[in-house]
């Protein structure tokens, strides 16, 4: 396990999770409702932008593995699946879109491995498909954890709006993925 600097900011990301989820939890005589809301959100866009900064830095520094290449999504598949599932609790998020996300995320996942174990990983590559699904999220997610307007845009409607492009997104990626892996997954069952 190389300890460089991207995989820490990744390890970073990881250890926040429960940082995360734990602020929303703490008695409101602690913090309020706004200061929880609030650090929860600064937290996930710093988690965000941290995913951002260790692949720069990993591609920028020679600091490339591939212990970092298999934490690197791990990490932030977590730290989405945290997310999604505190906005179903706080009624912000409907459950079935939690489940589609988090659903497509495990299910492209274990495609990536498999397509990887068969000597077929480049079908299943990270498509510019996939990476504007993760801007919509990422933009929504803290739209919805605020919950409060901010300069003046109303937060809540620009997020729940948002994670429902997201979710048709997280759809149609994975539909995708899937017709780029099948002409692999035919040849595997014909034996080739």
């Amino acid at each position: 396990m190389p300890n460089n600097i991207p995989n820490l900011l990744t390890w970073f990301r990881i250890w926040m999770i429960p940082v995360f989820v734990g602020l929303l939890y703490l008695p409101d005589a602690t913090l309020d409702a706004h200061q929880k809301h609030l650090y929860s959100t600064v937290i996930f866009v710093l988690a965000a932008v941290t995913d951002w900064l260790d692949g720069y830095l990993a591609r920028s520094l020679n600091q490339t593995s591939a212990f970092g290449a298999f934490l690197d999504p791990v990490a932030d598949k977590l730290m989405v699946a945290a997310a999604l599932i505190v906005l179903v609790e706080l009624g912000q998020v409907a459950a079935f879109i939690a489940l589609i996300i988090i659903g497509r995320e495990i299910t492209i996942s274990a495609l990536r491995e498999w397509m990887a174990q068969i000597g077929a990983s480049k079908s299943v590559a990270v498509s510019m498909l996939g990476k504007v699904k993760t801007a919509f999220q990422m933009i929504a997610i803290p739209m919805l954890l605020y919950q409060e307007p901010l300069f003046g845009l109303p937060t809540q409607a620009i997020g729940s709006v948002l994670i429902l492009l997201a979710t048709v997104l997280t759809l149609w990626s994975m539909a995708y993925y899937l017709m780029q892996a099948m002409p692999q997954i035919a040849r595997k069952q014909r034996g080739e």
